[in-house]
This record gives C-alpha cells, sequence and structure tokens, in this order.
C-alpha cells in the first residue's frame, strides 16, 4: 500500500477561471521540481501532490480536441442563463459546470504514483463508482469514453454521472472530475454533453429522488480515492 502525502483543499465555490489558474501555479510548480531533480540529483527534493475539490458558478469548459458546434446556445443565451464559456487546454469535448456539482482536480506526479494515463483514469471512475454503490447506484464505463455512466449497455437509457477530462505533461496531471450530485440538469440542454447527441447527463438527486449533502459525498470520494490511489491526505 502507498502512502502518498496529498495536500487536500476543499475550495468550496470557486470562479472557474481562478481555480483554473491555481491549477496551472501548481502544475508548473510540479514539472518545475521535476526538471529541477533530473537536472540536479544532488538537491533533488520530492515532488508534491494535490487534490482540490471545489464548486463552480454555471460554466461551460470546451476541450483541445472538441468542437464549439457541440454548445447550442449562443452568447446572450449564455448570459441569460448567468453562464460563462472558455476553452481550455484539457482533453474531452465539451461540458458543464455548476452548483451542486463536485469538481475534482488531482494535480500528481503520476511518477509518485503509477505512470499510466489509462490507469489513472481508470481509478478516478473507480473512485466515482464505489461512491455511488453506497446509495444504491450501479455505475459502470462505456467502451470509448470516459467517465462514469448508468446503464451503459442500453443505448436509450445510457446516461452520464460523471464526465472526466484531463491533462498531462511529464507524468504531471491536472484537471480531471465533474461528478453530478445535486446538479440543475437543464443546463446540459445547452450542450451535447462530451460531443454526444443521443446520451444524457443524470445527477445522484435525479436517479434517488432527494438531495444529498455535499458533504457527505466528498468525504466518501476522498476516502475511496485516498485508498485507491494510497494517498495520505495532508489538510491544508
Amino acid at each position: 500500500m502507498k502512502n502518498i502525502s496529498v495536500s487536500f483543499h476543499d475550495l468550496g465555490s470557486v470562479d472557474y477561471k481562478k481555480a483554473w489558474d491555481q491549477q496551472e501555479e501548481l502544475f508548473k510548480g510540479i514539472i518545475d521540481q521535476k526538471l529541477h531533480n533530473r537536472a540536479h540529483p544532488q538537491s533533488a527534493q520530492p515532488t508534491p501532490n494535490y487534490l482540490l475539490f471545489c464548486e463552480h458558478p454555471h460554466v461551460y469548459t470546451l476541450g483541445k480536441s472538441g468542437s464549439e458546434s457541440n454548445l447550442l446556445a449562443n452568447m446572450l443565451e449564455l448570459q441569460n442563463k448567468k453562464a460563462t464559456f472558455y476553452k481550455i487546454n484539457r482533453g474531452g469535448d465539451i461540458t458543464y459546470h455548476g452548483p451542486g456539482q463536485i469538481v475534482g482536480y488531482p494535480i500528481l506526479d503520476l511518477d509518485n504514483f503509477s505512470p499510466d494515463i489509462h490507469q489513472y483514469v481508470h481509478l478516478l471512475e473507480e473512485a466515482i463508482i464505489q461512491t455511488i454503490a453506497e446509495y444504491g447506484l450501479k455505475g459502470n464505463r462505456l467502451k470509448g469514453a470516459s467517465g462514469v455512466w448508468l446503464e451503459p449497455d442500453m443505448p436509450a437509457r445510457a446516461r452520464k454521472i460523471c464526465a472526466i477530462g484531463i491533462r498531462s505533461s511529464r507524468w504531471v496531471t491536472m484537471h480531471g472530475f465533474a461528478f453530478n450530485v445535486n446538479t440543475d440538469l437543464t443546463y446540459f440542454d445547452l450542450i451535447n454533453p462530451c460531443g454526444f447527441t443521443d446520451k444524457k447527463a443524470t445527477s445522484m438527486q435525479a436517479e434517488l429522488g432527494q438531495p444529498f449533502s455535499m458533504h457527505e459525498i466528498k468525504t466518501k470520494l476522498k476516502k475511496h480515492l485516498g485508498t485507491l490511489f494510497g494517498m495520505k491526505f495532508i489538510q491544508e
């Protein structure tokens, strides 16, 4: 069992751009430390790792491999919905972030864990699957698409409860996952979520008919992430 130190921060509700800038700063710091360690092994220092949890005000983000045609609203319609829009440097297509959704940003040096991007994404998915299983929901994977789905083998009913989109460089990760807990799903009507025109988003509240304590879900999710990755959390 690994016991890798990870600094954990719950940022609460935070503007998307502010959180993105914070991620970039931490991401660059890890890479700079790795480059220093490689150039000066005699003074090498362990690279830090971070896990950020937050919620965002209404925002749509488009990954570098996505198509802007999957945004089905114009800028005036976004303003009317009090939503913003960003083109960003993660993989994947378009997604929505908003209140009632746990957004997780693991900023990790995978050399401290396992330098395997597919395994990394698999473990993020598994943490969500194990979390919702505690409430009787059966999460699964959909071949060819990242994230966590309900009934993915039934095309007419497949629905996504968690989206995943990451960026990595030199085995350092940023961006992460968006897990719908009490999310207002009407905001997904303005996009083709993750580029899909025939699949919908869902949430724990929509599936189980009641809202949930965000603190409770975050606590359970953090526990599963820690166990699966072998993390020792440092609260800051």
